[in-house]
């Protein structure tokens, strides 16, 4: 959803400002600026209903949120963010490793 979504209620005596969701916040940035296009969807963000952590697809949009921010972090944020994922990935393929071992040493 972008800044310019949704329909804006005028009363009368309104000064004309951005429409959509976020017009009151809005006030006074042009809406071609791009940085106020970031600010909307960072807004937008913060404002999402999100489905409880406890499922499924809760753990899934955790992972999509991360891997968002991880794209739009630099330096050592994004240093941080590939070291973390290369840990757990090493993890999770010491454990699959180890219970392989353990199903072929039972099979022969």
């Amino acid at each position: 959803m972008t800044m310019f979504d949704g329909p804006r209620d005028r009363h009368p005596g309104d000064v004309p400002g951005p429409p959509g969701r976020f017009g009151d916040d809005l006030v006074g940035l042009d809406p071609d600026d791009p940085e106020a296009r970031a600010f909307a969807a960072h807004l937008d963000r913060m404002e999402r209903v999100s489905p409880s952590s406890f499922t499924v697809e809760g753990q899934l949009a955790g992972v999509r949120d991360f891997a968002e921010s991880a794209n739009r972090a630099d330096g050592t944020r994004r240093v941080a963010a590939v070291l973390l994922v290369a840990l757990v990935l090493l993890g999770t393929g010491y454990v699959i490793f180890e219970a392989l071992e353990v199903v072929l040493a039972t099979l022969f």
